[in-house]
């Protein structure tokens, strides 16, 4: 998921730089002591002095107190939402055109947040203004700190209004660093990260994490393909540089790979095929990209997807390139590639 100004991609790029795969499982709301947002003598004591954190561009966020009213882009304000942290303000994919949540809303409750702007390029300067913000938080997704979905051509205005800004990166960095971030950064703003339920999230991902190992090693010759799909393009992504693929790498998945060459034009994160040579590459399973900026499986219309051997055998699953920061969110990504794995049949 590279980002505009580092790899100079054009906004399809963008939106579609993290490839395909999207276990876009999601995790029933989190449960009553997540939702109340923490021990009341924990928020009560975070609330009461000066607050800071150090994010991942090294800058320190500063305020007199702990922030109460909060801008996230909207995958952050729902991770955060797990962590019973709520936000004021959201930016980013948020609602669908029949009023739904996007997906990467997750659990949150779109109706009581003030939206800033649902597409990319979008960011209601004056509804943020009006919302006097404490702080505004979002991911990064390049080596210098480009915070994400902020529009550069306004950033100067929006950082004008005077909340400090916190990055979290997901760049070229394993799926738990940012997980760990995201929940250091929620005590932070006064969750109770010793609540059970948080507990038992982060026990599921680390079991569900051992299970992906496990699958992984029993079928070493599944090949799993990241892919997303665009009118005239599909692209094949790297296992580099995105989050959830370098840490499922790791666990031992085997990912198709395009060369280096091939990937160069998008700063390294994916290959751009035309849909006749969609099948340039074997793969048993394929991970689809399960944004609303992509089309999904059912509604790919090609007559080359449809031949592809994973097609036929109904081996593709949907992954998130953008996955929600908490462990609740992560969990079933893990369990439903794991799933896939031990489920596959060798067809490429």
């Amino acid at each position: 998921m590279s980002n505009a100004r580092a790899t100079h991609l054009s906004r399809r790029g963008i939106l579609a730089a993290g490839g395909a795969l999207g276990l876009g499982a999601a995790l029933a709301a989190c449960g009553d002591d997540a939702k109340s947002g923490g021990s009341d003598k924990e928020t009560t004591a975070a609330k009461s002095g000066p607050w800071s954190f150090k994010d991942d561009r090294g800058q320190t966020a500063k305020t007199d107190k702990t922030p109460a009213t909060i801008v996230s882009f909207i995958g952050v304000a729902a991770a955060l939402h797990d962590y019973g942290i709520e936000s004021k303000g959201v930016f980013g994919p948020t609602e669908l055109k029949n009023g739904k949540p996007d997906v990467q809303a997750g659990d949150l409750d779109i109706s009581k947040v003030t939206n800033l702007g649902n597409t990319w390029g979008q960011f209601n300067i004056e509804k943020y203004a009006a919302l006097s913000p404490d702080v505004l938080i979002t991911t990064m997704f390049d080596a210098v700190g480009t915070l994400w979905y902020v529009p550069e051509e306004s950033k100067k205005k929006i950082l004008a209004v005077g909340a400090p800004t916190v990055g979290i990166s997901v760049y070229d960095i394993h799926l738990p660093t940012p997980l760990a971030r995201m929940l250091e950064l929620a005590k932070s703003l006064g969750a109770d990260t010793t609540s059970s339920t948080i507990t038992a999230a982060k026990k599921r991902f680390e079991d569900a994490a051992a299970r992906l190992r496990a699958a992984a090693k029993a079928k070493p010759d599944i090949k799993v393909l990241a892919g997303s799909a665009s009118d005239t393009i599909f692209y094949v992504s790297g296992s580099n540089l995105s989050a959830d693929l370098e840490y499922y790498k790791s666990l031992g998945v085997n990912f198709v790979e395009p060369p280096a060459s091939a990937l160069k034009a998008s700063g390294g994160w994916f290959e751009n095929l035309s849909w006749e040579n969609v099948d340039k590459y074997g793969a048993d399973i394929i991970m689809m990209d399960n944004r609303t900026s992509a089309i999904q499986p059912a509604d790919i219309t090609e007559g080359t997807w449809k031949k592809l051997p994973a097609v036929k055998a109904g081996q593709v699953i949907a992954r998130n390139p953008e996955p929600i920061l908490s462990y609740a969110k992560c969990a079933p990504l893990l369990e439903d590639l794991a799933k896939a794995i031990e489920n596959a049949q060798k067809v490429s």
